[in-house]
């Protein structure tokens, strides 16, 4: 395909009438040296946001529209990444603020070569009082759970490092993201996290870069920060099923919580002294995590809502990841490697129909395109 401008945006939405003219702002703002692009994905809005899009197109010209009648993230990323005409694409986040240079960054460290895919971490900067409890959390270890793709403003002047399946959006060639068949419409969330397993897969470094950070606003009410966390551990589990090597050992304390909470209320009785030790234990730590987030806070009371935050963020993702489990079926080779039991986690390994990717809204309405990585066999141990 003859490229007709160097780079595209590529931004899903949906019922956004309240951001979208900000959104499109952001894009314009982005300094490239070259010419640009930006392609806007409607997944069926209810609201104003088609209505508005039409109005910013008659005085954008590089602004270009399309459906997405599957709705979900992932088949719009398909849509745009299909109608992209841009060598490079980078993806942007209706709901995050990209700095000014952040397409040229990524491509510029593409060039340089060594990687393929290249993202910046997400910083979280909250809103209301719930949203900046998150983000006082998303500074803990407890919050960010060993990913590296959580930054704070002190890391910004860092130099670039190696993620693993932790990813936040990216900047690719365009070519790359075909070759690896796009995003899997099965996954309604972690995506992004899915796609990568399948470049480490073939040990392709994903590099991150301070620099390119994205300011993120987390979910202002505990119901929407649970549901949010809920689905998240769903698909996480998905993911592991598929690439075993996705799964970081923090990744079975948020089961194993919820298991020893239902223990220590439900378990038999032998069980429940040892259940509840387990959940004091972890009662004082989350308050020492509370402790430590009001030297961050600007107000006390958002440090005061950071230990029910992280209740509500380990037990949703917790309680996710175990339904995943019963609907996708437990991912024993993923939790067979991080406990290093390589030859274990071999004879578990997903099956050829496993690591099939669905990606009817990139490939014209072929529902199956066979994955184009092989799974990586997992070693005999692994980092914690």
């Amino acid at each position: 395909m003859t490229s007709m401008v160097d780079c595209s945006l590529l931004m899903p939405v949906l019922n956004e009438e309240g951001h979208i003219r900000s959104s499109i702002e952001a894009m314009r703002s982005q300094r490239f040296p070259g010419s640009l692009e930006f392609i806007v994905v409607d997944g069926c809005s209810t609201d104003r946001t088609r209505a508005l899009l039409t109005e910013l197109q008659a005085s954008e010209p590089r602004l270009r529209v399309f459906e997405n009648p599957r709705g979900s993230t992932a088949s719009g990323l398909n849509v745009a990444l299909r109608e992209a005409r841009g060598r490079w694409v980078a993806r942007i986040d209706a709901h995050a603020v990209f700095p000014a240079d952040y397409a040229a960054l990524g491509v510029e460290r593409l060039r340089r070569g060594g990687t393929r895919w290249v993202s910046g971490p997400s910083i979280a900067r909250g809103a209301g009082r719930v949203s900046r409890a998150v983000s006082l959390a998303l500074r803990t270890p407890l919050g960010t759970g060993g990913s590296r793709k959580w930054a704070t403003e002190r890391d910004v002047e860092r130099g670039e490092y190696e993620l693993d399946a932790g990813v936040f959006a990216g900047v690719w060639e365009r070519s790359t993201l075909l070759e690896y068949g796009g995003w899997d419409e099965d996954w309604e969330r972690n995506q992004d996290s899915e796609i990568a397993g399948r470049f480490l897969a073939r040990d392709e470094p994903l590099i991150c870069i301070p620099a390119m950070a994205a300011e993120y606003v987390p979910r202002d009410s505990l119901r929407s920060l649970w549901r949010q966390y809920y689905e998240y551990g769903i698909y996480r589990e998905k993911t592991a099923r598929r690439h075993p090597h996705t799964m970081r050992r923090s990744h079975l304390l948020a089961p194993a919580l919820v298991t020893t909470c239902f223990a220590a209320l439900l378990g038999p009785k032998r069980l429940r002294p040892m259940a509840r030790a387990g959940a004091g234990v972890y009662t004082l730590t989350i308050a020492a995590a509370g402790a430590r987030a009001s030297l961050d806070a600007e107000r006390r009371s958002d440090a005061a809502l950071v230990p029910a935050v992280l209740v509500v963020m380990h037990l949703a993702h917790g309680s996710g990841a175990l339904r995943g489990a019963l609907r996708h079926g437990p991912p024993l080779a993923a939790i067979a490697r991080a406990l290093g039991l390589g030859r274990l986690a071999r004879r578990f390994g997903p099956s050829d129909r496993e690591l099939r990717v669905n990606a009817p809204s990139l490939s014209g309405g072929v529902e199956r395109t066979p994955a184009s990585v092989p799974e990586r066999q997992p070693a005999d141990a692994v980092a914690f």
